[in-house]
Order: structure tokens, then C-alpha cells, then sequence
């Protein structure tokens, strides 16, 4: 079964359940996949899903550090259980020290040296990562190992 399908299954268990939480995030998500499936002009693919998975808890991580600045705990309780409920979604995180070891040997790989040579490791590296870590980590840890 594929993530698309997982997805809107929890969704239907969810409008069963009466659990609105569940409901109104995965209604978010679907109604984005379905704007990418018009976009692409075709069904999107796991990895992609993945990618908009990630992008939703990002936007809920970034709501949480504004609603702090505003001191509204209703948001961030809010936004902190919509991140708990897309994070069942998605693969377990990559701690720092895997995706150090994964930069290095795609580095090796590609036998890359300098930072004009970042985009052909990132281009190997973000498949690798199937959504196990963010591409923002991941530039973020080439840049350091090229530059020393």
C-alpha cells in the first residue's frame, strides 16, 4: 500500500473516530497531495508525498516558534499535536552522526572537493535520505565537510 493510501486510510479511521485533530490535519495534507497530483498532471510518488509530509511539520515547527513569540500556548498545543500526528507518517529521523557518515561516503562517491561541487552531492545525497532527515541538515552538513 502506498503512503497516499496509509494517508487517507488514517484520515477515514479518523471521521470514524470523531478525532477532529486527526481529521483537520490529514485533510491538510490530502488536499495537498491532490494539488500536487494536478500539478504533476498525475499521481505523485512516495518520495514526493515524503517531501510534503516534511514541509507540513516544518510550517507546524515554525508556527510553534511564532505562537511563543506571542505567548499563545493554545497554538502551540495545537500545532505541537498536529506535528505528533504527521510525524506517524513519516520514516524515522536520521540522527546527526548517520547522515555525517551518509555526506562523507556520497562525498567519497562522487569525489567531490570543494563547494562548487555541493549540488552534485546533494543531488545523490537527497534520494539517499528518503525523507529520514531534512535537505536544509543535509546542505547544511556538506557545506561543513567541503569547506574543511
Amino acid at each position: 500500500m502506498n503512503l497516499k493510501q496509509t494517508i487517507q486510510n488514517a484520515l477515514t479511521a479518523a471521521m470514524k473516530a470523531k478525532d477532529e485533530d486527526t481529521k483537520r490535519t490529514l485533510r491538510l495534507v490530502m488536499t495537498a497531495i491532490k494539488f500536487a497530483d494536478i500539478e504533476k498532471g498525475g499521481e505523485i510518488d512516495d518520495q514526493r508525498i515524503l517531501s510534503i509530509l516534511q514541509k507540513e511539520v516544518k510550517t507546524r515547527q515554525d508556527a510553534i516558534q511564532e505562537a511563543k513569540r506571542a505567548h499563545r500556548t493554545d497554538l502551540i498545543e495545537t500545532a505541537e499535536k498536529e506535528m505528533v500526528i504527521l510525524n506517524r507518517f513519516l520514516p524515522q529521523r536520521m540522527d546527526e552522526e548517520e547522515l555525517v557518515e551518509l555526506a562523507k561516503s556520497v562525498i567519497i562517491e562522487t569525489g567531490a572537493s570543494t563547494l562548487r561541487d555541493m549540488g552534485e552531492v546533494m543531488k545523490i545525497l537527497i534520494p539517499k535520505l528518503a525523507g529520514r532527515a531534512s535537505g536544509q541538515d543535509a546542505s547544511k552538513i556538506v557545506r561543513e565537510l567541503l569547506q574543511n
